[in-house]
């Protein structure tokens, strides 16, 4: 079966290792958009802001430098650690919705991670730029090089070097990819604890929250074992042509 697809000019790799992840990544896209609208619909007991969750959270943290703020559209939210600035989307910052507060207290996990000089975070902050570039330039050099008939002598060494550029490149994305695992799960406990210790919300909007962050932490799984299955394929294709 395998060798009848490449007869055809399909790549078996590709069907094997990159569209299953292509498609765990659109069904992780629907469930973040349907359980944050889902939730979004459902008013917290106290009446609770975004704003006010994740001022809360850095109280907590005595975290005092950090300024929360509006920012538009939506699923927007995000810490940008260069200016200290916490920043929430329409539909987060003033609404006192399920949604609002367990995103908004997610995004302060990364501010007191931040604060903390937390180590992951500290080395996914490092990895931004050879993930930016492994990223961009890695898959092309590697693309690049398989494309490259051998021929031998100094062409075939140009090809080599392309291919192994590239596959290293895109190792740097991937450990990227990694990182931001442990780095989400992370700020997603750090907003349950302070959420749960400061009786902010019950233990059944507690349950809620954590589906919108559970929901929201499977489209960083499925970027990485996207990035993964990538990598795989490469690797693979450079030593089918080494044969």
């Amino acid at each position: 079966m395998l060798d009848f697809l490449s007869s055809i000019g399909i790549d078996p790799l590709y069907l094997i290792l990159i569209v299953p992840t292509l498609i765990l990544s659109l069904w992780a896209q629907f469930m973040v958009k349907s359980t944050f609208s889902k939730f979004s619909n459902v008013q917290c007991s106290k009446l609770i802001t975004g704003r006010d969750a994740a001022a809360l959270l850095l109280k907590s943290n005595n975290i005092n430098d950090v300024a929360v703020e509006p920012v538009k559209g939506s699923l927007t939210d995000h810490y940008s650690p260069n200016d200290k600035k916490l920043r929430l989307s329409e539909p987060v910052y003033g609404m006192s919705t399920i949604s609002a507060v367990g995103v908004a207290a997610h995004e302060a996990g990364h501010a007191i991670q931040h604060a903390t000089k937390w180590g992951p975070l500290a080395l996914r902050s490092v990895l931004v730029p050879v993930a930016n570039i492994g990223s961009q330039f890695g898959p092309t050099m590697a693309i690049i090089g398989f494309g490259i008939t051998a021929a031998g002598g100094l062409i075939d060494s140009i090809a080599s070097f392309l291919i192994i550029g590239g596959i290293l490149l895109f190792s740097g994305a991937v450990l990227f990819y990694l990182i931001t695992l442990p780095v989400e799960f992370n700020a997603s406990n750090r907003a349950i604890i302070v959420l749960r210790s400061n009786n902010v919300l019950s233990e059944d909007e507690l349950k809620n929250v954590r589906k919108v962050l559970n929901a929201a932490a499977m489209t960083y799984i499925a970027s990485a074992l996207t990035a993964i299955a990538n990598l795989l394929r490469l690797i693979l294709l450079s030593k089918r042509r080494a044969r």
